[in-house]
This record gives structure tokens, C-alpha cells and sequence, in this order.
């Protein structure tokens, strides 16, 4: 074997393992032996053919990618050969892994291949290789490649949660999240209708109508079926309604926020749109004041953009500087600074709580304008923070990519030390949500799991110095944006701390998918829910069981619903290729409805607000038709057809399609 070693024009060096004779292409160097070589040459290029089958794919990915070939001189190639001293000793295991990499070096070295690193190492995935390729001593070295570190015993088949769960079922009969029906058997359990009856005669006694109200709301589920889908031409990352449930909101990745009054949950109105200036590859997230008059949003950089609800004030919004001197923006975009994640109004609405990918939680003040702190509390990004309590400006959570939450108390974070911490996720964290009693949270996480946790099982800071739980997940090198999860990687983290573990349903990948408490106005507060990676939400029973789904991708499948452009395309190409990433979704808290917003269309390139309400039937007699398609200020897709405006989304825009097809796999290279 020989070590080849590369040096750039900035002395890096890099080094591959090769055969010394299988650069050198002469037939005197024919040695006793070589014949068996050659026999097994033939083999090794049918191997290589069905490798580089592979990546014919790849041969069209964008060249502006991150990584790039050298270009001729600018790599100095030196051969040292070492003599192989393992002799007939090695395992076969070993023999497999050199004979696997040598043909693989073959490949890399044939110079009528011309592959990039990224094509290469994308191939090598994609067969599997990769772990011949690193070992575990090379895992950290090598970068997002790196596949996660090979187990050396097999798990145990039986550690996944129990589902029901016992400590959940505890939750469900005591209260908390909403009323539980004493009659079990099926037949004894009241259907909705005679429910409603009972609401309307005013049967029984104030209790006991209560009790009934509560239990119709639980029954209420939201199905696939969508009421009415709003169309954007860009992927839009979250929508939530305000807590009264008068206001919905919706972040674009085009940089702007489209406003909606939903105080009617049947007829929504545009009356808003507000935008980001100069924003970072797309918007963050958003958070309304408690009093509803004020939207504060993010992007990737340090400035909070803070707009006025209020249709009649069309003044440009806000910058608030939540880096101090620290953040300018510039041509280096929010480097100088730091990128925001979260953004999230204080209960009293005089304080914003931004977490960062500088790893840190800044307090905000709006009326000095002044950073109040700004602290590195975790040991990754933070992509996720909230408070504690909707009526309290104290206590405020964070979640991180370190695989941990933390809890700060306002009062006391001057010292920079957190107040407690909540273990048990192995990967990051993708979002947290408070229930607003001060006392329980719920987070979702990388490793396909949500969780719920009880303020008062949380960890002190001495338990968490103590116990140092991140020491079990700092390993990992699994990239969500990429990868599949590999479900034989999961295991319970040996100081969790969570009450309730929720998995085996919706899938957290791609992007940061958000998780939520149901209301309890239309719900009683019965369930969890989640966006999901399968075009789905998500919706669980706190004893972990599924309750329900609502199939979101099957919902927008529909060619009637499509605006003007997006229907010629779909006549030519069909559905094949679409996909659907429900990133956030949002229960109005006092009518049955979910709002899911979506990454949607061909390769997620559009994206959809989509209406799900409770409907015990597929046919509904009213008007508008459900399943009717809008633009992004509500007017139906079908006027553009009737008025002939669909030509703007027809052959005029050839040109602009295909300038997104090449921009495409350009996009594909970052998520949030």
C-alpha cells in the first residue's frame, strides 16, 4: 500500500491510501501472481460500474457547490510506499475493508471519471462505503461526511418507550390536559350529536355540562380534508394564530409576513402584508405581542424587524439591534454578529428572548433598546426559546442542538448560570412550546422523539454539572438535513428526565419542525401535535398513542386547488416528484381547525398554508367548495383562470422555471 499525500496552495494536506502498482499501467511489471490479480480486476469493474451508476445523478449537481475540483497545478502529488506488515494475520473483515477501499481508489483515480468530493463522498453514502472509508478515529476529522460512529454491540430490541405510557395515562385521568370519560366501553361512550343535544337542552347539571363540553372538543379532530388551501411561491416556515385566535400570521421564505384576520374562522381576510429588508436566506420565525399590536421577525442576522399590526399603519418596521455594537450586516451577511433562530415576546410584551447561533440567549429590552444580557449557554445553537408562563416575564426556556434544554430565571441570569436543565433528547433540539402554567413544556427533537417534561422533575445546576449528560450525545455527527434516521441508532439516554416520550410516528428531518400543546378552548388541552417530515401533522394522546393525523401532502395534491403555473406544470409532469415537509402547524384555540404550513410542491420549492377543520363527512354543502385554492391575499385561484390571468404563470414564465430548476440543487445545500 502507499500513502498519497495532496498539498493545496495553503499547505493543507491530505492523504489516500493506494495500491503503488495500480498507478502504473506497464507490462513489465508482470510478477508471479498477477494473474489472480486480473481475474479479480474484472470483478472490481463490474463493481465500479454499478458504482458509478450511481452517480449519474450527481453529474448535474450545481457547480457553484461548496466543494470544487482543483484546477490543474494546484495540488502536488508525492507517493511514498509503505510495505504492508500484517501478512496473513488480518481478520477477513480487514481483507473486505482494503479490498473495498482499494477498488474504490481505482475509481477515484480512472481519469475518465471526473467526479467533484461532494459527488464522490455522495456516492460513497449512497453505497454504504462510508464506513470502510472512516473509521471511528476518523470520524471527527472528516467533517459533515462522517457517517456516526459504528455500534460495537447490538442494541436492545426492548428499549424503545412503552407505548401507552404509564406516567401519561397518570396525566390523562388526573385532569390536567382536559376531562376524562368514566365509561370505557365503546357503546356507553356518547356520540358527538347527542352531545351537542345535551349542550343545547342544557341537560344535566353545571358539572356535568362541563364535563360534556369538554369531552365534545376532545372528540372534534381535525381531518385530512382541507377547508381551503392559501398558495405562496416560496416555502413558508411557520404560521400561528394569536392566542384570542382573531389573528393569523404566516413567515415566507420570500422575507415577508402575510396577516390575516381569522376572527371568523370560516371566512379569513387579508389585510397585511410586511416585509424584512434585506434579510438572510429566509425568515426564522415570529412571535406577536400579548396585546396583538406589535410582530416582531427574524431572519439569519442579528436585527429584529418589529411591524405594526395595524392595517392602516403602512410605516416601515422597526430594527432592533440584538448584537449591540457587535452586529452589522454588510456584505458578510449576519456574520460580525450572530444569526437568530427564535424570537419570542415577554409576557408583559416590554422584553423580546432571541436564541442564536452564536449559542447564546439575549434578553432584549424594546423600550431602551437595550441588549439586557446576552449569554453563551449552551454548547451549540440554540433554536428554540420560550416562557414559562404567558402572564410571567421570570422564567423562559431554552432548547439546543447540544441535545438539552435549560431553564433561566430572569432575576438571577446575571451570573450566567442557568437555574436547571432537562436531559434525555440524543440529538438536537428542533423547537420547545410551553403550556403556559409555569410547569410543563414540550420539545422535539432530531432523534425523531417529542418529549414533555415537568418543571418540577427538572435537573439543578449542580445535579447537571454533576451528572455532565451531554457526554452520551456529544458523539453524534448525524445531519438531519441529509440523512435518514436510522431508528437502530436510538437509545434511552441513561439520565433522561422527561415524563412522556413520543415517537414512532412523525419524522423530524430536512428542517426545524415545530411541536405544540393543543388549546384549551378546542381541545381541553387533550393532546400534543407536531409538523412532520411525511407531509403529516401529527396528533398524540399524552400516553404517546396516535390520535390522530392529518395528511396535509394528500391534501394539496389536488389540480384544482393549484394557481395558473403550477397547474401547466402539474398537466405536464403530474405529481410525480412533489413532497411535502409540514414545518409548523397552528390549533385555533377556540373553533376545530389546524393551520398546517408547509414546504410543498416539486422538491420543495413552494410552499402552502393549508385549512383543516373537523368534518364528519367528505361532502360539504357550503360555499366556496372545499379544497379551493388561493393566492397569498385570499382571492381564489379560479379567477385567474376566469379572467385570464393565468398566462402569468403559464409559457411567460418558461424562462423562470428553468432558471429554478438550476437554482434548485443550489437551495438544496442549506435548511433550517
Amino acid at each position: 500500500m502507499s500513502v498519497q499525500r495532496a498539498e493545496s496552495d495553503d499547505g493543507e494536506q491530505q492523504e489516500l491510501f493506494m495500491d503503488a502498482e495500480d498507478d502504473i499501467e506497464d507490462d513489465d511489471d508482470f510478477e508471479p501472481g498477477d494473474e489472480d490479480e486480473e481475474e479479480e480486476d474484472d470483478d472490481d469493474h463490474s463493481v465500479m460500474e454499478e458504482l458509478f451508476a450511481q452517480t449519474e445523478q450527481l453529474q448535474e449537481m450545481d457547480d457553484d457547490d461548496e466543494f470544487h475540483d482543483a484546477e490543474q497545478g494546484d495540488i502536488e502529488f508525492v507517493v511514498e510506499v509503505e510495505n504492508d506488515t500484517g501478512g496473513a494475520a488480518g481478520t477477513a473483515g480487514n481483507n473486505a475493508a482494503d479490498d473495498i477501499t482499494q477498488r474504490v481508489v481505482r475509481l477515484i483515480g480512472n481519469p475518465r471519471i471526473a467526479l467533484t468530493q461532494r459527488q464522490l463522498l455522495a456516492m460513497l453514502r449512497g453505497s454504504n462505503l462510508s464506513h470502510y472509508i472512516f473509521d471511528d478515529d476518523d470520524d471527527e476529522d472528516a467533517g459533515p461526511w462522517a457517517r456516526r460512529r459504528q455500534r460495537r454491540h447490538s442494541r436492545d430490541p426492548n428499549r424503545f418507550p412503552k407505548v401507552p405510557s404509564e406516567k401519561g395515562r397518570e396525566l390523562m385521568d388526573s385532569g390536567t390536559f382536559g376531562a376524562t370519560e368514566q365509561q370505557k366501553s365503546i357503546s356507553a361512550k356518547k356520540r358527538i350529536a347527542r352531545r351537542i343535544l345535551d349542550r343545547e337542552m342544557g341537560i344535566g347539571s353545571s358539572t356535568n355540562r362541563r364535563l360534556n363540553q369538554g369531552l365534545m372538543a376532545q372528540t372534534m379532530l381535525p381531518t385530512s380534508d382541507a377547508e381551503m388551501i392559501i398558495n405562496y411561491d416560496e416555502p413558508v416556515y411557520s404560521g400561528q394564530f394569536s392566542d384570542d385566535g382573531n389573528f393569523f400570521y404566516s413567515c415566507v421564505k420570500d422575507f415577508k409576513v402575510r396577516m390575516y384576520d381569522t376572527s371568523n374562522p370560516y371566512n379569513w381576510r387579508h389585510y397585511k402584508t410586511v416585509a424584512f429588508p434585506g434579510g438572510s436566506w429566509t425568515l426564522t420565525d415570529a412571535s406577536l405581542s400579548p396585546d396583538n399590536k406589535w410582530l416582531a421577525y427574524t431572519s439569519i442576522e442579528s436585527r429584529v424587524c418589529l411591524a405594526p399590526t395595524d392595517p392602516n399603519d403602512t410605516g416601515d418596521p422597526y430594527m432592533l439591534n440584538l448584537a449591540g455594537d457587535r452586529g452589522f450586516r454588510g456584505q458578510m451577511g449576519w456574520r460580525g454578529g450572530f444569526g437568530i433562530w427564535s424570537i419570542r415576546f415577554s409576557g408583559d410584551g416590554k422584553e423580546l428572548v432571541a436564541g442564536t447561533n452564536a449559542n447564546s440567549i439575549v434578553v432584549y429590552d424594546i423600550e431602551s433598546r437595550q441588549v439586557l444580557h446576552s449569554i453563551e449557554g449552551h454548547e451549540d445553537h440554540v433554536n428554540a426559546v420560550c416562557f414559562a408562563d404567558k402572564s410571567s416575564p421570570h422564567i423562559l426556556y431554552s432548547g439546543s442542538d447540544d441535545a438539552t434544554i435549560k431553564v433561566w430565571d430572569r432575576r438571577s441570569m446575571g451570573d450566567g448560570r442557568e437555574a436547571g436543565a432537562f436531559v434525555g433528547h440524543i440529538e438536537g433540539l428542533t423547537y420547545i412550546d410551553s403550556k403556559g402554567d409555569g410547569r410543563y413544556i414540550l420539545s422535539n427533537g432530531k432523534d425523531q422523539s417529542m418529549k414533555l417534561w415537568d418543571l418540577k422533575m427538572m435537573y439543578t445546576t449542580a445535579q447537571f454539572r454533576e451528572k455532565n449528560p451531554t457526554r452520551h450525545t456529544g458523539y453524534s455527527n448525524f445531519d438531519y438535513r441529509w440523512e435518514p434516521y436510522d431508528d437502530n441508532d436510538w437509545f434511552p439516554h441513561p439520565d433522561d428526565n422527561s415524563v412522556v416520550t413520543f415517537r414512532g410516528g412523525h419524522r423530524v428531518l430536512r428542517t426545524l419542525i415545530r411541536c405544540h400543546f393543543s388549546p384549551p378552548g378546542s381541545t381541553d388541552s387533550r393532546y400534543v401535535y407536531t409538523g412532520s417530515h411525511d407531509g403529516k401533522v401529527w396528533i398524540y394522546n399524552m400516553d404517546a398513542t396516535v390520535a390522530g393525523t392529518v395528511d396535509v401532502r394528500a391534501a394539496s395534491m389536488n389540480p384544482g386547488a393549484l394557481p395558473g403555473r403550477w397547474r401547466a406544470h402539474q398537466r405536464t409532469r403530474g405529481f410525480h416528484g412533489w413532497s411535502t415537509c409540514v414545518r409548523d402547524a397552528s390549533w385555533h384555540p377556540n373553533a376545530p381547525f389546524i393551520a398546517a404550513s408547509s414546504l410543498n410542491g416539486w422538491d420543495h420549492r413552494v410552499g402552502t398554508v393549508s385549512v383543516h377543520s373537523f368534518n364528519e363527512n367528505k361532502v360539504d354543502e357550503g360555499e366556496p367548495p372545499m379544497g379551493t385554492g388561493y393566492s397569498d391575499k385570499l382571492r381564489p385561484v379560479s379567477d385567474d383562470l376566469r379572467s385570464g390571468s393565468s398566462d402569468s404563470y403559464g409559457e411567460d414564465n418558461d424562462d423562470e422555471e428553468e432558471e429554478e430548476e438550476e437554482e434548485s440543487d443550489e437551495d438544496e445545500d442549506f435548511e433550517i
